[in-house]
């Protein structure tokens, strides 16, 4: 069994993963399907490879040392944060991108993970991102 790696808040637990050949080829994909930007559900990935939720959870936490709710719930926040300073995307748009249902678990999810609401890390990311030619105002 590998060591086990902590969660750090940061993207770059993925690209350490990535990086590891020895994983098992589905937990391979699976981080690179993620990392590749797509939003997936639990029960969506365990579908594609024809394995149940919960064999996929206990073999993602083998393989990885890490809970797989735990890490998609990360990757979608890093997402977020990257759409909140990067696009003009609406908080709801962002919440519908990022795979969460209803924008106040997004927001509550937000909060805690950043300790600030999108909207204010937005304004502190504000003139970041000036795409050329699109003076619109964000929204928020």
């Amino acid at each position: 069994m590998r060591p086990r790696l902590d969660i750090t808040r940061d993207a770059a637990v993925s690209l350490m993963l990535l990086k590891d050949s020895s994983l098992e080829r589905r937990v391979l994909k699976i981080l690179e399907m993620v990392e590749a930007g797509t939003t997936f559900a639990i029960r969506d990935l365990a579908a594609e490879f024809r394995l149940s939720p919960a064999y996929l959870q206990r073999l993602f936490k083998h393989e990885t040392g890490i809970c797989m709710g735990e890490w998609l719930g990360e990757q979608r926040l890093q997402r977020a944060a990257y759409l909140l300073s990067n696009s003009y995307l609406s908080i709801k748009e962002i919440t519908h991108a990022v795979g969460y249902e209803h924008t106040s678990s997004f927001i509550r999810a937000f909060e805690r993970r950043f300790a600030q609401a999108p909207a204010r890390y937005r304004k502190q990311c504000e003139g970041k991102y000036q795409p050329e030619g699109d003076k619109r105002t964000r929204a928020a």
